[in-house]
């Protein structure tokens, strides 16, 4: 068997960053604004006012990422 038996070669790729990015992002734009970001169209989602704290609170039990930073390209 030519496996490595190094835990830290063997596993190595669990803590490499993902070839694809997340395309949806939960964005802490400013003071308690939250907002969930498409980062395909660089732009916030349309998600209603009143679905938005049930949206955000799918996507963090999913285990989206979180970003106090802007989450799209450079515009």
């Amino acid at each position: 068997m030519s496996a490595s038996t190094d835990p830290l070669t063997r596993l190595s790729a669990l803590w490499q960053a993902p070839e694809a990015p997340p395309r949806w992002v939960v964005w802490h734009a400013s003071e308690g604004e939250v907002m969930v970001f498409d980062r395909e169209l660089n732009i916030p989602a349309d998600v209603d006012d009143a679905s938005l704290a049930e949206v955000v609170r799918r996507m963090r039990a999913a285990g989206a990422p979180e970003s106090d930073d802007y989450p799209g390209r450079p515009c």
